[in-house]
């Protein structure tokens, strides 16, 4: 792991690969590390020749955590977004994707194409955007556009992620165990459930930084940055966007959005695929997203 500034920020990332092949940025998602892209992935990737690079979110992880900054009362901020104002958060998905272009620059890559999974995608989505120059591919996976029309999560789901946890230093097993529960409700169907490797990445995350309300931030940013479809339409550059068909945190209808409202993007919906990677799907992703990212030199 190493660290660099960033937007403003200390950034935390990895890097895997050869640093004069055409780079990855994987991007995390809502309240996620890093290390849920597993060295394994990363280097399914990299054996595919790119160079593949991760890195904690702001208020994730390694990286810098807003801590001086309240975690936003959602009562407040439904109110706002609802009367149509501005709502006061302390900051949004575009600062986020400023964060991953500030990487790129502190590493002085020009150009990356970037892979972003659930909030991570809709980060890739802006970036590839809002920095098109900076853009040679996108990948969207498990994501969303923020069209209010679209359904929401089962509410069981929701009730589980919105659930109080227990904390983990009075609980630590409790808390283990609710976040298996929620892993395992939102996996799905059609691969294997790997509790041991999941209790693996939970216990590895409370170790590394646990701040529930760096993971409140998140939210709101996600909220308060809203509907990005008018954005999507000037994305040019060729696009994936990859849903698993039992997605019960973001509906498959949330991936057919982003697919549509980008020129040009494929969808690749998959049966049994839930709101996870399993292991088993990995290469098979990685020849869909390859073929993709190659898409850029054939043009």
């Amino acid at each position: 792991m190493k660290f660099l500034k960033a937007n403003g920020i200390d950034v935390c990332y990895d890097s895997f690969g050869d640093e004069n092949d055409e780079t990855i940025l994987l991007i995390s998602g809502l309240g996620t590390q890093m290390i849920r892209w597993t060295e394994l992935f990363c280097q399914s990737l990299v054996a595919e020749g790119f160079r593949v690079i991760r890195f904690d979110n702001r208020d994730a992880g390694l990286s810098t955590h807003f801590t001086n900054l309240p975690s936003p009362d959602f009562a407040v901020l439904a109110k706002s977004i609802t009367a149509g104002q501005k709502p006061d958060v302390p900051y949004t998905l575009h600062d986020m994707a400023a964060d991953a272009i500030g990487l790129l620059n502190a590493l002085a890559i020009n150009q990356a194409h970037v892979i972003g999974r659930s909030m991570g995608g809709m980060i890739a989505q802006l970036m590839a955007s809002d920095y098109p120059q900076r853009i040679l591919s996108l990948i969207s996976i498990m994501s969303s556009t923020g069209n209010p029309n679209l359904p929401s999560a089962e509410p069981d789901v929701m009730a589980m992620l919105t659930k109080r946890l227990p904390n983990p230093a009075e609980d630590l097993e409790g808390y283990v165990t609710h976040t298996l529960l929620f892993a395992n409700r939102i996996a799905g169907a059609g691969f294997a459930f790997d509790e041991e490797s999941h209790r693996a990445i939970i216990l590895e995350e409370f170790h590394r930084a646990y701040d529930p309300a760096g993971f409140g931030r998140q939210i709101a940013a996600i909220a308060a940055t809203g509907d990005i479809r008018s954005r999507l339409v000037r994305i040019h550059v060729p696009t994936l966007v990859i849903h698993g068909a039992d997605d019960a945190l973001i509906p498959p209808a949330c991936g057919k959005d982003t697919a549509s409202s980008i020129h040009g993007a494929e969808l690749l919906l998959i049966n049994g695929m839930g709101h996870d990677l399993p292991v088993a799907l990995y290469q098979p992703l990685v020849t869909a997203i390859c073929k993709t990212l190659r898409q850029q030199n054939l043009g």
